[in-house]
């Protein structure tokens, strides 16, 4: 399940409907709105692989790694929030949920910064041509 935080604006959840990205928003869908950052990875951690996607830099380090879930932190404008799940979510080695579930990802506009269990240095990736 993809899920988005709640500083990810409404605009952005429904340009990715447009483009058949399939997400739930906290804020609106799964009534989570309001919640304080130390209680959503508690929370992910009762939902089945979730890949969690934030504009929260507090989302992104290697303490945070857990191989029941993805974090992605959009370091991006808010105005493309939705290109840059878009572009994670087809990237070829994030394409799937299983190759997704255990990172945590720093996603921007020069490419992605890494975590991975069983890694101890980050790796760095660039977007697709």
């Amino acid at each position: 399940m993809n899920i988005l935080d709640e500083n990810i604006t409404r605009d952005q959840v429904d340009l990715l409907r447009a483009w058949k990205v399939r997400c739930r928003w906290m804020s609106g869908e799964l009534s989570l709105q309001g919640m304080k950052d130390d209680n959503i990875i508690p929370f992910l951690l009762t939902v089945n692989r979730p890949t969690f996607f934030s504009r929260d830099s507090d989302f992104f380090g290697r303490d945070l790694i857990h191989a029941r879930y993805c974090l992605v932190f959009l370091d991006a404008e808010v105005a493309e929030a939705a290109f840059f799940v878009r572009r994670v979510l087809k990237h070829p080695s994030l394409n799937t949920q299983a190759l997704r579930m255990g990172k945590v990802i720093r996603a921007h506009a020069g490419g992605l910064e890494l975590w991975s269990r069983g890694h101890g240095n980050s790796v760095t990736d660039t977007w697709p041509a």
